[in-house]
């Protein structure tokens, strides 16, 4: 037999039921606890406004000061924790889930300005901030009507406790959680930007080293060299020693090219940009003190800074293979993983290598970082060490490609 299809009325009022909150009883433990939770809102918002009102009177009369900004930091890192905890309160009392925002990267920032700056913009400071200021009309409404209800308005305080509660869980929500990842992935760029800027600067530092100890000096011997041996002509001396001066100046004049090509070369290889990543890792791989077997699949060249990124970090672990690990051989291996570029270093060597071992790692780990980028180091003691990077592949542009070309067409 075929069941009786329900009355319209009848699924109109099922339809409503399923929109509404699930029955509880008037005194649950739930009820309890937000009965709990709206009482504790006038100690905790007391608290809060005090601190807030207070970190804030105090750094802004000290604004103009040298302390100003670094107690306006430490206060919003002090609503910080008092966030922290009203979310722990408000899952114990209210079971209302939510995650803790990121904290901020202070470790992977240099410098105490830019360290400082950070922690005076952070948003999740300031919203906690906000949300202190705010609770404290919230609490004495709150602990008045819920207080008041215990004796006087017994039968309907459930249902005010719920209604309230409500209200609490909407604030905590609005102003407490994080937003999504775009706080997070602010603070990681505006860090991400600290390290490109810092090692740019370290870069230019280094070539402006190599430039005055290496080549400049070369050549400002050179010129002293064939300036006596002017003199020695004037004078009418033996062609002997003239030919022994020049020949010493010419002596000079190649170590000075060889030293600007190893420079052009550090700045960024030639065959890098000509013959691509391929080419230019076996051409670095020859150069080290180990064996070295490169094996590169990649269809396509990927945009040139992440091909850039990508050669001087295999660089920079070969060279740490020939001065550290004591190794036999090693390998580097480079392919193509969707929309990643993967690079894997091997060696057989010692082992014992770590980020904060001293030997560029830790440098290598924040440029891969400020590139959206993976470094992983695996190295036990005795070896051997595995050092996998991982980059974002990012197609190489119609310029690069007609540039590259117009260079090769150049050369042939």
């Amino acid at each position: 037999m075929t069941p009786a299809k329900p009355s319209a009325d009848r699924a109109a009022t099922e339809d409503r039921d399923d929109l509404l909150p699930p029955a509880r009883l008037a005194y649950d433990p739930q009820t309890w606890k937000e009965i709990a939770h709206l009482l504790a809102n006038l100690p905790m918002a007391l608290f809060g406004f005090i601190y807030v009102a207070t970190a804030l009177f105090v750094s802004g009369m000290l604004t103009l000061t040298v302390v100003g900004l670094p107690l306006l930091a430490l206060g919003l890192m002090g609503s910080r924790l008092l966030g922290r905890f009203e979310r722990g309160r408000a899952r114990a009392l209210l079971g209302v889930r939510i995650d803790e925002p990121s904290p901020l990267p202070l470790g992977r920032t240099e410098g105490f300005v830019p360290r400082l700056w950070m922690a005076v913009k952070d948003p999740v400071g300031w919203r906690a901030a906000l949300y202190d200021v705010i609770r404290l009309p919230w609490g004495i409404l709150t602990f008045t009507v819920t207080l008041t209800s215990l004796f006087v308005l017994w039968p309907v305080l459930p249902y005010l406790a719920r209604g309230l509660s409500n209200a609490d869980r909407a604030m905590v929500r609005a102003l407490l959680s994080p937003s999504d990842e775009l706080e997070r992935r602010i603070a990681e760029l505006e860090s991400d930007r600290g390290v490109v800027v810092d090692t740019a600067a370290a870069d230019l530092r280094r070539i402006e080293r190599d430039l005055h100890d290496g080549a400049q000096a070369r050549l400002v011997n050179l010129a002293m060299g064939l300036g006596l041996a002017k003199e020695k002509l004037l004078e009418g001396q033996s062609d002997e020693h003239v030919a022994a001066m020049v020949e010493e100046a010419h002596g000079e004049v190649k170590l000075a090219l060889q030293e600007l090509r190893d420079l052009a070369r550090g700045i960024h290889p030639a065959v890098l940009t000509d013959r691509g990543l391929d080419a230019a890792l076996s051409s670095v791989a020859s150069r080290c003190t180990v064996p070295v077997k490169v094996t590169a699949e990649l269809g396509s060249r990927p945009a040139a800074a992440i091909e850039g990124i990508a050669y001087f970090t295999v660089s920079e672990l070969l060279q740490n293979i020939s001065k550290h690990s004591g190794a036999k051989s090693a390998s580097v291996d480079v392919w193509r993983l969707e929309d990643r570029l993967l690079i894997q270093v091997r060696d057989d060597g010692r082992g014992g290598a770590r980020l904060d071992g001293g030997s560029g790692m830790r440098g290598l780990a924040e440029r891969l970082d400020a590139v959206d980028g993976l470094f992983v180091v695996d190295s036990p003691p005795g070896g051997p060490t595995t050092v996998t990077a991982e980059l974002p592949w990012r197609e190489r542009s119609a310029d690069s490609r007609r540039g590259d070309g117009h260079r090769d067409g150049h050369r042939r």
